[in-house]
């Protein structure tokens, strides 16, 4: 009797694909590529990471802003599917205590695909040590983890896809 309640109920479960556009201009790699085991190995979540051609992160889709970092060298989107986006800004730039780094959001915000999110000093970043590379992480997306597919290359921020994200509902 149950097992056909549970049949019903996964039945009802559809597949989306979520295009999710370059929040930032730059050259997409594989998040191997980052230099921190934590990205790297893929320890967040799976996604990509962007080198940034320039110091500019837009939101590659509506949705609202579920946590920005108090340094504001990091932000996480929520898409109204529920996926969860981690967008990091250099690699250990929670060190730089928020220099060069320019909030235009704040939690809780509703924001637009291409809106700008943060704006940050590449030059400050490299002259302090550290790498610019962004990691973009799907941190979350509900019960069923999902199928991510990475698109690399140059990317320019607002236009070209570098995830689809296969999720069930």
């Amino acid at each position: 009797m149950f097992s056909k309640w549970k049949s019903k109920k996964e039945e009802k479960r559809t597949e989306t694909n979520l295009e999710i556009i370059a929040p930032v201009t730059g050259q997409a790699v594989p998040l191997s590529g980052v230099p921190d085991e934590t990205f790297a190995g893929g320890h967040m979540g799976k996604g990509i990471a962007i080198e940034p051609a320039e110091g500019k992160l837009i939101a590659p889709f509506d949705g609202k802003v579920a946590h920005v970092v108090k340094t504001n060298h990091a932000v996480i989107l929520e898409h109204p599917s529920g996926l969860q986006l981690l967008l990091h800004i250099g690699i250990d730039t929670v060190s730089l205590k928020g220099n060069g780094f320019i909030s235009h959001i704040a939690n809780g915000d509703q924001v637009t695909a291409g809106q700008t999110l943060i704006e940050f000093d590449l030059e400050a970043i490299r002259a302090a040590g550290y790498p610019t590379i962004t990691p973009v992480i799907v941190t979350s997306t509900g019960e069923v983890a999902p199928e991510v597919d990475c698109h690399y290359g140059p990317v320019t921020a607002g236009m070209n896809h570098i995830l689809t994200v296969a999720t069930q509902q």
